[in-house]
């Protein structure tokens, strides 16, 4: 089984970007939408719209409300989620991969 957000619920995760150090992913659900349970890295997300979110892990559950640009650090977990309020969710997470490698000689951005 896999544990891969844009894997276990495709229909709510995409993938934007990825390369060797990070990957972005765009989420957008409804009110009562939620999530298998899966992993994240350490991640920066970043809300694009207000939404209120429960959030299971194990035996333990959080309410989170958050509004647009509200920007939160996430330390590695793993977790399932559900909408618990009464808009869509929007968001996009920045997942962090392995430290950098040395700088190189190249400017500018690359794909």
């Amino acid at each position: 089984m896999s544990h891969d957000p844009a894997v276990t619920n495709p229909e709510l995760y995409r993938v934007l970007f990825e390369n060797d150090r990070v990957r972005v992913l765009e989420y957008r659900d409804m009110p009562g939408d939620s999530t298998a349970p899966h992993r994240h890295p350490d991640t920066v997300m970043y809300p694009l719209a207000s939404f209120a979110r429960r959030l299971t892990a194990g035996r333990r559950q959080v309410e989170v409300k958050l509004e647009p640009g509200q920007v939160r650090w996430l330390d590695a977990q793993e977790h399932s989620g559900e909408n618990i309020g009464s808009t869509p969710s929007h968001a996009l997470f920045f997942e962090l991969k392995d430290p950098p490698t040395p700088p190189s000689a190249a400017l500018g951005p690359t794909t």
